[in-house]
């Protein structure tokens, strides 16, 4: 089987894997399934270096582990692990936001090219839009972010506001923002996608395009070289 393939070459299996963990840990309130979640989560960020066998990289993992495990033991690992999402959506929102910048190519850009070939991009419309497009998730991201902050500060009880023996100025009960943080916040971005490509197929309805299948298919396929990506365009 051709590295490409194994899920030891290809960790779309493995990222998938974190927001199920997450999810279940947040439904059957098991800390341990949520901290495997960001464990699985930290490893995915350190994966290149971790798979060189690089010291550095597997003593950084290790390290934080051994933190994690310190915060279990003093109670505090539930908000470290609603934090997880917050800072998900800030390094995702940079990631799309640092490619409009003059000279780059924007991310979604690369994703058309790595998914349907270079020519897609000459195709009318395709390279507009794909510069919206990726403004767009880098807003949306942010945006998503700021309001995971407000209601982790705001969660009563349990929140860090309420943790510093503060009064929230907009108290948001602990259910509403456990229920968004470790689910809602998916579902959202899942329905985004969804309606995004929905729209896409109108809004560029002279064109071709892959079916939904088809391009999750390819990004699965495809998703060593996206992540490699580049930064500069060509």
């Amino acid at each position: 089987m051709s590295e490409s393939r194994r899920p030891g070459g290809r960790p779309l299996p493995l990222l998938l894997a974190y927001p199920l963990l997450a999810v279940a840990g947040a439904l059957t309130h098991r800390q341990g399934l949520s901290l495997a979640a960001l464990a699985l989560l930290l490893g995915l960020l350190l994966w290149p270096a971790l798979r060189r066998g690089r010291p550095g990289a597997w003593l950084l993992w290790l390290g934080l582990l051994g933190a994690m495990a310190v915060l279990a033991a003093r109670d505090l690992a539930a908000l470290a692990l609603d934090a997880v999402p917050l800072a998900l959506n800030l390094l995702l929102a940079w990631i799309f936001g640092r490619t409009l910048r003059a000279g780059w190519q924007p991310l979604v850009e690369q994703f058309i090219e790595a998914i349907e070939g270079t020519p897609r991009l000459a195709m009318p419309g395709i390279v507009r839009y794909a510069r919206q497009l990726t403004a767009f998730w880098a807003v949306l991201l942010a945006a998503q972010a700021l309001v995971l902050g407000v209601m982790l500060f705001c969660q009563v009880p349990g929140g860090v506001l309420a943790r510093l023996g503060v009064a929230p100025p907009w108290p948001v009960p602990q259910a509403w923002v456990q229920a968004y943080v470790h689910v809602g916040v998916y579902l959202l971005l899942a329905a985004v996608f969804v309606l995004e490509y929905l729209y896409r197929r109108w809004h560029l309805r002279h064109l071709p395009h892959l079916g939904l299948h088809a391009l999750l298919h390819r990004l699965a396929l495809r998703w060593p070289q996206l992540i490699r990506g580049r930064n500069r365009a060509p």
